[in-house]
This record gives structure tokens, sequence and C-alpha cells, in this order.
């Protein structure tokens, strides 16, 4: 924690940024956020078609209509738990969760499953409610892990709400054992028929925000460590499902880390973007989804840092720029569009969405 809380005196010591940093981040994390919590668990749109949906109202693709209206619904439950968190007259209750979960999920929808004989059926999914059913995941190992019960979820989420009450009022613990512990709780009822894993990434970002820390994306490239040490702590707590929902903070330990770790980057990266300053230089090194990536190649450097500048302008343009031709250009734009930094929205009469941001202010 000793790294931890040495960096977030640094942040706390760039406080009140500027309006255009706190802008920059705010865009940054709603678009890395959203994408990545919904594309853990499948939501077919690329970062670049996320970007066009939530800066221009647009769409593209053949992503379907269930996966774009649920991104857009992500970004509000995103809203309501910054509104929630910054209350502080309020504390978590049950009431918020459902109606979380009834906000992201948007509406009932069917969903298709196996009984256990391996007949297909189907079954609806009530947006809001806890489960009616029992719901369970296969293990890599190919066991089957259960979740608590329907019947006793209830109980379990309401003794979850008290426990964190009485845990955010005492004070014990710090927020990150807090968010990470209550994260692995929540998982381990699994309250919902559909949403948790997106729910419980929401409320572990309330509990950071309303203790001043920044906000986390666990990547979906990260998909595999996440189910990994969420396992590992499985395997200390045991398959009772209420042993789970009442795990202590030792037996958790792989999963804090974890969350320290994300908490981490993400104040070291708050700290360099707004530390560094623009010198005037073309830049190689850029942010994408989260991570900082290198533009190797000189003329696509080039041809990013004019794309930023000027959304509309030509590939004649480009080549005048540049000195090299056109053939050359459409190249450069066709690699830099094969790995989602750049994007075309409006064909030839349009312009580019750049989905990748300079670390230079």
């Amino acid at each position: 924690m000793d790294a931890i809380d040495k960096l977030l005196k640094e942040w706390q010591s760039l406080q009140p940024l500027k309006p255009e940093d706190r802008q920059r981040l705010d865009k940054k994390f709603m678009l890395d956020f959203n994408y990545n919590s919904n594309h853990l668990e499948g939501n077919t749109l690329t970062y670049g078609q996320t970007k066009l949906l939530f800066l221009f109202g647009e769409t593209t693709g053949n992503a379907s209509l269930k996966d774009y209206e649920e991104m857009k619904a992500h970004n509000v439950g995103l809203e309501m738990i910054k509104m929630e968190a910054l209350d502080k007259e309020r504390t978590l209750s049950e009431t918020f969760i459902r109606e979380l979960n009834n906000t992201i999920l948007v509406r009932n929808f069917w969903k298709n499953s196996e009984t256990a004989s391996g007949r297909p059926t189907r079954y609806e999914i009530k947006v809001g409610a806890y489960k009616t059913r029992p719901n369970s995941v296969i293990t890599a190992t190919g066991e089957l892990f259960e979740y608590a019960s329907p019947e006793e979820t209830p109980a379990l989420m309401t003794d979850l709400v008290t426990w964190y009450r009485e845990e955010e009022r005492k004070k014990v613990l710090s927020p990150v054992e807090l968010a990470a512990l209550f994260h692995y709780r929540y998982i381990r009822i699994h309250p919902f028929e559909d949403g948790n894993g997106r729910i419980a990434r929401l409320l572990v970002n309330y509990i950071l925000l309303r203790n001043n820390y920044p906000m986390i994306v666990i990547q979906s490239k990260e998909k595999e460590s996440y189910l990994k040490v969420l396992h590992q702590c499985d395997v200390a707590v045991g398959n009772v499902p209420s042993d789970g929902a009442l795990a202590k903070l030792k037996q958790i330990e792989p999963f804090v880390d974890f969350i320290e770790s994300k908490i981490s980057k993400t104040l070291s990266d708050n700290i360099e973007t707004v530390k560094t300053q623009k010198g005037g230089t073309i830049s190689s090194v850029w942010w994408y989804n989260g991570d900082r990536i290198t533009i190797k190649n000189a003329n696509r450097q080039q041809i990013t840092e004019l794309l930023v500048m000027n959304p509309t302008i030509t590939v004649r343009e480009l080549s005048e720029k540049l000195s090299i031709n056109r053939s050359a250009v459409q190249k450069h734009l066709a690699s830099l569009k094969a790995k989602d930094y750049i994007f075309r929205k409006g064909g030839t009469r349009g312009e580019w969405i750049i989905n990748v941001e300079s670390i230079d202010n």
C-alpha cells in the first residue's frame, strides 16, 4: 500500500486539475471503462465503434442492436454510480444495486440455455430482479462452480450491504481492501441472472470514488488473469457459496493485489498525462484503450498528428504534406485502421475519428 499512498499524495498535489485536463481524463476513462467492462462480457463493439457511439451518437458495422443499447446503458450506470458515490449523505442500498442492474440491461429479454440433460431451452431474464433459478459456471478444469441459490440470495445481499455500510463507518479496511472484498463477496452471490460482472466492476468504482481514489479499468485483454486470480481466491475460500459471501480479507489477498495494481497503473498514467507538456515535436507515444502504444513509422506518426489537427484532411493533402505518393498514404492509413487507431466516419465526404490520443497535452 505504500506505493499507492505515495502515488495518491502526488495525484492529490496536482489538484485541482485544469478544466481541459479533467475533461480529457474523464473522456478517456468513459471510453476505456465502458468498452472494456462490456467487452469482458462478450459485447462485440470495437473501441472505435464505442467512441463513435459516445462522441457522435452514431452506429456502424454489424454489431447487434442489443450490444449498442447495453453499451449506452452501461454509461448511464457509470453516471449513476458517480452521482451516488459523491452524495455523502446516502450510502449503498440494495435498491440502488437493483436499479443499476435494471439500467444496464435495459429491458427483459430471453436467453438460450440447456437443461441438465443437454436439451436446448430458453428462459426470460428479468432486469433488476434477483435470480429465480440457480446460476453457475464451468471452471477451467471442467468442474461446475455454483453461486448462491435463489433462496439464499435475498438474505445474503442484505447481509452484504449491511456489512459494507458498517465497514464504511468503521474505516478499518482501506478503500482498496473494501472494494476488492466487496467485489469478491458480491460475485460469489451472483444475485442477478445477467449483468453481475458489470455490476461488480461498477460498484468497485463506486467505492473507490467515494473514498477519493481514481476509478479503474479492468481491460478485456486481462480477462484470463482477472478470472485466474478470482479462482485462486475461490480455492482459498472453498466452494460453499455462503462461505464465499462471507470471505475474509486474508483469503482474497491475490485479488486485493490485483485491484491495487490497477489503481497504481491508473494513478501513474493520470499523473503522467497531467504532468507531460507538449514539446512541439511529432509524438510517437500515444494512449490507446488505456495503454501506451508506440507508432514507430515516422510517416504514420505524422499522418496521425495531421488527422488529429484536421480530421477532414484528404489523401491528396496528406500526400502533399508528407511528400509521398497517394498509394503510400493509403497503405499507411490502412495500417492505422487495421489496428483500430483511426476510423472513418461518413465515407469519402466524412471525417477521421482518432482512437488514439497523444500523451502530450
